[in-house]
Parts: structure tokens; C-alpha cells; sequence
């Protein structure tokens, strides 16, 4: 059974006449006279729903319950519209993006950015790829590269600068065990070398226990109490605590964190999330 076509126009000046208490300032809300808006009602009420939505008492008008059943799925269908129109009225931002990250990124710092990103733009598809940073800058296909860099050795655009600190579960002292066991980043990871090649300058025992390409596996066994860990700051959870020299812990240097276009394939869809994810490594 076919039914008639609801003009989205129709649904727009309804949904005033709703927000707005009546035809008059309806129709200043959607630039029309007061009788072309009175003429879309009866259009919607007799030809299209064959159904009374409004209730008129003088100049006062109230839904009835048709009405109210109306008003719920003009809302849902004005927004779907709204949304299908901005974005296919721009082209250029349907298709595809491909990003590199360390995965010491992808937990604290990628939810946020890719969400606001697919609420503005719900058709680009993004593809993320986590290696270590030397791993992703030898790739030749990414459009988009976050790695980290040691100071003074930055290419592309610096997201934020850290320290990287020394940390453990909070109740648990795996830094008292000599030597002390650590869990760390494999070894093409040169924060790895950094951690090693300080506390070996201050000659503290040490065995690197557990190693991973995950943060999350690393995370996972410092949370147990199970060893030391050396990261970036914002990455160190609720459930530990930093250490430093009243620990016998060397401080560790600054890093940077840099993104870096591929210059060969920029497009509108790329800089655009470029400057989503330098707005999301700010906050």
C-alpha cells in the first residue's frame, strides 16, 4: 500500500507552529504569511495524513494526540535531512583517511578526536594503523603520521611536549626489588633505550620483566604490581603513582609528539582531521 509523501517543508512549518504556540509567530519563523502557513496545515491534516493535528480554540492551537505522535518523528526526520543535505552537499568530505600511531596514543587521545570528528563528518572512513614510531615513518601509505621524537629531532608539527616519567601500581613496591623489574615497549622503542641507558648511568640494577607492542598489556602488568613502567605523563592511570629520586629513580628527558603529513596525498578530508587531532592533543 503506497502512501502519500510527507514534504519536509510541511514538517518544518508544523514543528514551528509546536515550538512557537500557534500560526502567527510560526510563520515569522519560517518567512511565510500567515495564510500559506494555515494552507500547509490543512494540506498536511486533509490531503497527506488525513488526520487532525491541531486542536483550535480562537487563536489558540494545541496538538492533539496525532499531533504528538507527529511532532516526535518530524523532529527525527528534519535532523536526518538536515544531516544527509550537509553532508553530501559536500563531496569532498566523503572518503577515506589513513592513519599511523603508536599505540601509546590510541586509548588516551584518539576516542575523543575521532568522535568529534564523525559527528561533523559521519562519511569519512578512517583506518588506523598503530606501530612504533620508527616503524610508521618508514611507510609510504599513510596520510597521516603521530610519532614520537626525541627533542631537537621534531619533524612536521609538534602536538605537545612530555616528560616521561617512571611509575608503578599505587600498594605495591616493585621498585624496592633488586634488580628491579620494569615492563617495557619492545626494543625498536628508543624510550625503552632512554629508561635502560639512565638508570644504567646511575648504576641501579634493573631487568627489563615484561615487554610488549601494547601499551594496554604493559599497563595491565603494572597495574598488577608486577614491575616498573616508563611513559609519557598523560598516560599514567589513576591506579599509580609516579616515582623519582626519593625512589633512587633518575629523571627521565622531555619528548616531543609531532604529526606529520603525507604530502603526496593531502586532500581536504586530511587536513581537516590534521586539525582535529592537533585540537585533540591540546586539551
Amino acid at each position: 500500500m503506497s502512501y502519500p509523501a510527507i514534504d519536509t517543508e510541511l514538517l518544518r512549518t508544523f514543528v514551528a507552529i509546536a515550538d512557537n504556540g500557534g500560526f502567527t509567530r510560526a510563520a515569522e519563523a519560517v518567512n511565510r504569511t500567515q495564510s500559506a502557513v494555515s494552507m500547509q496545515m490543512k494540506r498536511l491534516e486533509e490531503d497527506v495524513l488525513q488526520r487532525t493535528v491541531f486542536e483550535r480554540d480562537g487563536r489558540q492551537v494545541r496538538l492533539t494526540a496525532e499531533g504528538q505522535i507527529l511532532l516526535g518523528y518530524a523532529r527525527r526526520i528534519l535532523k536526518l535531512h538536515g544531516e544527509v543535505m550537509n553532508t553530501l552537499r559536500q563531496p569532498h568530505m566523503v572518503g577515506s583517511v589513513r592513519i599511523g600511531t603508536p599505540d601509546d596514543y590510541v586509548m588516551r587521545f584518539l576516542p575523543g578526536i575521532l568522535s568529534r570528528f564523525a559527528q561533523s563528518y559521519p562519511l569519512v572512513q578512517v583506518e588506523v594503523h598503530c606501530e612504533s614510531s620508527s616503524q610508521l615513518l618508514q611507510r609510504q601509505d599513510l596520510d597521516l603520521t603521530i610519532v614520537t621524537r626525541k627533542p631537537g629531532n621534531e619533524i612536521g608539527e609538534l602536538l605537545r611536549q612530555e616528560r616521561f616519567v617512571w611509575a608503578e601500581a599505587i600498594g605495591f613496591s616493585p621498585h624496592e626489588q633488586r634488580p628491579m623489574p620494569l615492563a617495557m615497549f619492545n626494543t625498536d622503542c628508543f624510550c625503552r633505550a632512554w629508561a635502560c641507558n639512565a638508570l644504567d648511568a646511575i648504576e641501579r640494577e634493573y631487568r627489563v620483566a615484561y615487554s610488549s607492542p601494547s601499551l594496554s598489556a604493559i599497563m595491565a602488568v603494572v597495574s598488577a604490581g608486577l614491575a616498573v613502567t616508563a611513559q609519557l605523563q598523560s598516560l599514567i592511570t589513576p591506579d599509580q603513582r609516579i616515582l623519582g629520586e626519593a625512589e633512587g629513580l633518575p629523571q627521565l628527558p622531555m619528548c616531543s609528539i609531532v604529526l606529520v603529513r603525507n604530502q603526496s596525498s593531502q586532500s581536504p578530508v586530511t587536513e581537516t582531521l590534521a586539525e582535529h587531532i592537533v585540537e585533540g592533543f591540546r586539551i
